[in-house]
């Protein structure tokens, strides 16, 4: 069959092209992967938790009995691999870029995982590093994963594009802190995974409440009901609120993440099962 030359006019062939039918464009999966279910965690900006509700939900499916995983979309910005307190190298064979394991299994693939120093800043254009994402999907031997979770960075850009259209995704959990001004960024986001036709299954306050030490009453630092009203204009449920927690940022710091065992996000662990 002769080379295509995307002109239909000296063409005789009844290809897709010439019908006006969609082309995919996901990339298939490495050879060595079997991953069954792709959940994206996004956020409309930064700050707001999107690296912790990412780690807490692969801890929290690796302790189900799921085989979980982490990619890490987070490519300027990447913090996966100090929350696992993992500091090293992922190492390669001729089948691709082997995952690094945690201590309880959980396989993570980080930009920090490979770079020589894990300080390094990462100085690249958004066409290089959405090429980077796609290739922790085609070039990183994941072998069996049941549930993936892909920690994005913040916005609508390159890279959330280049996962949505790339990868399998099977579902978006939103994370937000409750200030208004979030709020409004939130609606970008839901409005991004209309445009994808990718569903939706929840919002993840984060930083929603304190509780008092004493009596175990909860206070609102930022208001309530922010993230609700947001909701229930897109028909969507808050599934999980996250409270402002010291043990929590200590657990990130010192890379015992998978040590922190609290049920706030068992109903997000609940949506991703039916889905």
């Amino acid at each position: 069959m002769a080379e295509c030359t995307h002109d239909c006019s000296s063409c005789t062939a009844n290809c897709s092209s010439r019908n006006g039918e969609p082309q995919s464009l996901l990339e298939p999966q490495n050879a060595g992967s079997n991953v069954k279910k792709v959940i994206a965690v996004v956020s409309g900006k930064g700050g707001v938790g999107k690296s912790l509700v990412t780690s807490l939900l692969a801890v929290l499916a690796q302790r189900n009995g799921k085989k979980a995983a982490v990619l890490d979309a987070d490519i300027t910005g990447p913090s996966i691999p100090k929350m696992f307190g993992i500091h090293g190298r992922a190492m390669g064979t001729v089948d691709g870029i082997l995952p690094v394991e945690s201590r309880t299994g959980v396989k993570l693939m980080s930009i920090n995982l490979l770079l020589e120093h894990e300080t390094d800043p990462v100085i690249w254009r958004g066409a290089l590093i959405a090429g980077t994402v796609k290739q922790f999907w085609t070039d990183v031997v994941w072998g069996e994963v049941d549930e993936m979770y892909v920690d994005m960075p913040p916005g609508t850009g390159d890279v959330p594009l280049t996962v949505f259209q790339s990868l399998p995704v099977n579902g978006i959990i939103i994370v937000a802190s409750p200030q208004e001004l979030v709020g409004m960024v939130v609606e970008k986001a839901v409005n991004m995974a209309k445009m994808m036709n990718i569903p939706v299954l929840g919002i993840v306050e984060n930083m929603s409440y304190i509780a008092c030490p004493d009596c175990g009453k909860k206070i609102y630092p930022f208001g309530e009901g922010v993230s609700e009203q947001v909701a229930k204009e897109h028909g969507i449920p808050v599934l999980a609120r996250l409270p402002i927690d010291p043990a929590i940022a200590k657990a990130c710091d010192t890379g015992v993440i998978e040590l922190f065992n609290e049920n706030w996000l068992d109903p997000v662990a609940d949506a991703v099962e039916k889905t």
